[in-house]
């Protein structure tokens, strides 16, 4: 199984996640999720699915999000015109993500790294 890893090298949960990745031998294609943001449409079906909400792959706690009132608009705006923000800036999109195409996981969370990644 071939994983697709978006991540930020200077994100504390995007390291720890890639230590889990390697630690169990799982073999991924890492993508720097700020140089090479995920499109639009790779995004919706990323968030389609991920089963979660869309709101849950917004960095809440990025400055970014902070900045552009992320929260407000995430109340007013339609999900076409949130995953057209979260394509334009790596910055916004919660990280890591990791997907085999079909499965996705959003953040780090190691027991659920390990129900869904583990062989």
């Amino acid at each position: 199984m071939s994983l697709t890893f978006y991540q930020y090298p200077q994100c504390g949960t995007c390291r720890n996640a890639k230590k889990w990745l390697d630690e169990h031998d799982l073999s991924y294609e890492a993508v720097h999720i700020v140089n090479d943001p995920p499109s639009k449409e790779v995004l919706k079906g990323l968030y389609e699915k991920s089963g979660l909400e869309l709101k849950k792959f917004f960095n809440t706690s990025g400055k970014k999000y902070r900045e552009l009132g992320v929260k407000d608009k995430i109340k007013t705006s339609t999900e076409e015109e949130l995953l057209e923000l979260l394509a334009s800036d790596g910055m916004l999109i919660k990280r890591p993500i990791v997907t085999d195409g079909e499965k996705v996981t959003v953040g780090f969370n190691e027991e659920q790294f390990a129900t869904t990644w583990k062989n």
